[in-house]
């Protein structure tokens, strides 16, 4: 048992935690163990905080055998990406401008988890500012490598976190995806991968936003019931996070029923490379056979205004993050190179871009009026090696979905011919994304994946 306890589901670990055929501490270190042994191969981690995950392990234990658990995320063991605030841990944002920052209190969702328990391994690694061309590669904390094939990426941002949880180093992760830096690297690493709508997951007490309103805080898991498990421990409102008032605390999944499912092979002229194109072809054709009604057609909203407007909102955002510090020389030239377009953008092209936020949002809510979801690949290629950025149609199905505001969820579909993962994206209305878990639910029953682990 000992040795299969990194295997255990956050739902298994907290049965086995209540039931008292295992305690919080033995649980933290056969993965501590874990880590030891598949880290150094996927560097996975920026900074690992064993002594206080072992504290907060400790206390979840007195709390057991009190009779006491705080919630059901009590003593699991979750990993954070290291964007997200973690009081007391190097907040590094993949860069040298930030590996002093150290955060003095938890980001809510953070706080949202020790409330419940939970047990913070550490901060796993991002590409710099969150800002990723399809891999983490930095010069502060180098390649983070896909569990799968160590010299493919495992995709960005949040490499290190799908990395982690597909290794065995803890059964979740939080992530941030501001143009599919949760939904992409889970499909590289056969994991599912939540972004929520705007708001679901209020934010407060972390890094300076450069996204607008894009990047979202989201769950990596491989089991639904765990997806589940996160979402409802982090979602709900926050009084000083006016986009979370439109949701409750207690929302759930709803009860199945057959759906109305737009699916989108390809995005305008974006390649699609063939392994995929097949796997997710057979993932529409297994959700036809689940009793949806599936159609194939072409993407409802205006790319070509996405493809205009999207790119100004993350230049713009790192040239104001960076104004008036001491960065020339200390960041990547890609980043310098972005962040030199983004001080020549002016107010009105800005301002350009939230009205593209505003016209594709309605342009999906008409599409809606017809379908209850649509589908796509989670990414165009297949994973690349893991020091190169990504070819462009990488990232070719994921950014409209933030820049209007919707739920996203990437889930695993059948491997390549080669056994590398591969991953279909759903995408429902704003506010439903507890449907887009009740029909991975329904997809894992009948084609599981939470079986295939990497042979690392």
């Amino acid at each position: 048992m000992t040795s299969e306890i990194h295997r255990l589901p956050a739902t298994g670990l907290g049965r086995a935690f209540r039931d008292g055929s295992l305690r919080p501490s033995a649980a933290l270190e056969a993965i501590l163990a874990r880590i030891a042994v598949a880290d150094p191969q996927v560097n996975a981690f920026a900074t690992l905080d064993a002594a206080g995950a072992r504290q907060a392990a400790a206390e979840a234990d007195a709390r057991f055998a009190g009779g006491t658990p705080r919630g059901a995320l009590d003593g699991v063991p979750v990993s954070i990406k290291d964007n997200i605030a973690v009081a007391g841990l190097r907040c590094a944002w993949g860069s040298h401008v930030f590996e002093h920052h150290v955060p003095a209190a938890d980001e809510t969702p953070v706080a949202r988890l020790r409330a419940q328990g939970a047990v913070i391994l550490g901060k796993t690694n991002v590409s710099e500012f969150t800002l990723g061309r399809g891999n983490v590669d930095t010069a502060l904390f180098g390649v983070t490598r896909n569990p799968w094939d160590t010299a493919l990426t495992s995709g960005a941002s949040s490499g290190g976190a799908v990395s982690a949880v597909a290794s065995g180093m803890g059964p979740l992760a939080l992530g941030t995806d501001g143009g599919g830096s949760i939904r992409r690297p889970a499909g590289y690493a056969g994991l599912l991968g939540l972004k929520p709508s705007t708001g679901r997951v209020a934010r407060r007490d972390g890094l300076p936003v450069i996204l607008h309103d894009a990047e979202i805080i989201g769950p990596i898991a491989r089991t639904v019931d765990d997806l589940a498990l996160a979402l409802a421990a982090i979602q709900g409102p926050l009084d000083e996070d006016r986009a979370s008032l439109a949701f409750r605390a207690d929302d759930a999944e709803p009860a199945p029923r057959p759906m109305r499912i737009l699916y989108v092979p390809r995005f305008g002229d974006w390649p699609v490379d063939a392994a995929i194109a097949d796997s997710c072809a057979a993932a529409a054709r297994n959700l036809a056979a689940l009793g949806h009604r599936v159609e194939e057609g072409t993407v409802p909203a205006d790319l070509a205004l996405f493809e205009r407007e999207w790119p100004k909102v993350g230049a713009a955002g790192l040239a104001w993050l960076l104004r008036g510090k001491d960065w020339r020389g200390r960041i990547g030239a890609v980043y310098a190179e972005m962040a030199e377009q983004g001080a020549r953008l002016s107010a009105a092209d800005y301002q350009d871009a939230l009205v593209a936020f505003r016209e594709l949002f309605a342009q999906f809510a008409r599409f809606f009026r017809d379908y209850d979801l649509m589908m796509t690949p989670s990414s165009g290629a297949l994973q690349f090696p893991a020091d190169s950025f990504g070819p462009p149609h990488h990232r070719a199905f994921t950014g409209i979905v933030n820049l209007a505001s919707l739920p996203g969820i990437s889930i695993p579909a059948d491997p390549s011919p080669e056994g590398l993962p591969i991953g279909f994206q759903l995408v429902a209305p704003y506010g439903q994304d507890w449907r887009l878990l009740a029909m991975a639910r329904q997809y894992e029953a009948a084609h599981p994946w939470a079986q295939r682990w990497p042979a690392l």
